[in-house]
């Protein structure tokens, strides 16, 4: 029965992907906060799909936690449902992402006209360099800037290896940074197909206050995620 029913959500998903990316095209001419608005029609599509579909429930824990205005926020990620969540939680959200995923058709763009920040992993210094410069224009718009520290999905459990770029974002921005901690990877994984019925949590933890060294920053966000996200995976919700 799983199997069926992640199979029906995978129609689900390409089905309602496809048809509402088209419909969107022509917003590609308008001011991007009406594609923002859009964006999060298509993931409430989502979730709804997820919970009638695969019995698949979001809780959303730490509320006094999550930011209205320009903020920094790092997350663990272990699966495509981090990246669909924030779209419904966060007011104006900004994901920092990899450019390959331009060159998919409909999300490419669309994402392009929501004014993500893209990275070139190849150019180093120089891609930390735009990084700061596009987060800093973003947040004169006032949005929540999401970055996945560990550059990628992680399976449950999995060690961890988190990377420098959110360090630089964290110095440069002079900002607090916000942290999620979630057991997404339990009902979504990122390798396969199957879903599994149950409740993902997404917990926003108090910030980390501006102003810390490098090391202390990645070691407390570091300890603070994956901590956090532990507890979550050993309630077995």
């Amino acid at each position: 029965m799983t199997l069926i029913r992640s199979l029906l959500f995978t129609v689900w998903l390409f089905f309602w992907t496809a048809l509402l990316g088209t419909a969107y095209l022509p917003l590609l001419v308008f001011p991007r906060q009406l594609m923002a608005r859009c964006l999060r029609v298509w993931a409430h599509v989502m979730l709804f799909g997820l919970r009638w579909i695969n019995g698949i429930k979001i809780e959303i824990r730490g509320r006094e936690h999550i930011p209205t205005g320009a903020a920094l926020i790092a997350g663990k990620h272990m699966g495509m449902l981090d990246t669909i969540v924030p779209f419904v939680v966060l007011p104006d959200v900004c994901f920092v992402m990899k450019r390959e995923l331009t060159y998919i058709p409909l999300f490419g763009w669309h994402a392009m006209k929501a004014t993500m920040i893209w990275i070139d992993r190849g150019a180093a210094a120089k891609a930390l360099r735009k990084m700061v410069s596009d987060a800093q224009e973003r947040f004169s718009h006032e949005r929540q800037l999401v970055i996945f520290p560990e550059g990628t999905r992680k399976a449950p459990g999995a060690e961890p290896d988190y990377k420098p770029g959110v360090a630089a974002l964290y110095r440069d921005l002079n900002l607090p940074c916000t942290l999620i901690a979630t057991n997404s990877g339990v009902h979504w994984p990122a390798k396969g197909i199957a879903k599994h019925a149950g409740t993902v949590v997404f917990e926003f933890l108090e910030p980390i206050p501006a102003g810390l060294r490098r090391g202390e920053f990645m070691k407390e966000m570091q300890s603070r995620i994956e901590a956090a996200s532990n507890a979550l995976l050993a309630e077995g919700l």
